[in-house]
């Protein structure tokens, strides 16, 4: 018999330090019932996908899950395709504060960057 090593998938979205302890910041103040913070791409803006993160109270079938050390980050399964191999960060400066997502199937992008094309 021999011994069979699996391999970890990676995650679809790697998360930086910055981005956790967001999502844990996001978590520690979350409507009751909430089970995480879930990333999806709507159809929307100029180019056709944007980045959305919300709360989610439920977990659906073909999502990505991402157990964090400040709570749990979910993909939705219909965007991953479009995620594989992103990074997300947060960024604040003196004017704005956001997640800030380098997308490596991203082949374009608006003027505004609200919104993407792959």
């Amino acid at each position: 018999m021999t011994d069979t090593k699996i391999r970890e998938i990676p995650a679809a979205v790697a998360l930086t330090p910055a981005a956790v302890a967001r999502i844990a910041e996001l978590m520690a103040k979350a409507p009751q019932g909430t089970i995480g913070v879930k990333l999806s791409t709507p159809r929307r803006g100029c180019s056709g996908l944007a980045y959305s993160v919300d709360y989610v109270t439920e977990e659906a079938k073909f999502d990505e899950k991402i157990v964090t050390p400040g709570g749990t980050f979910y993909i939705d399964g219909a965007s991953v395709l479009y995620l594989v191999g992103s990074t997300m960060d947060w960024v604040e400066d003196d004017f704005t504060a956001g997640f800030v997502f380098t997308n490596p199937n991203a082949k374009g992008a608006c003027g505004c960057g609200e919104s993407f094309t792959v």
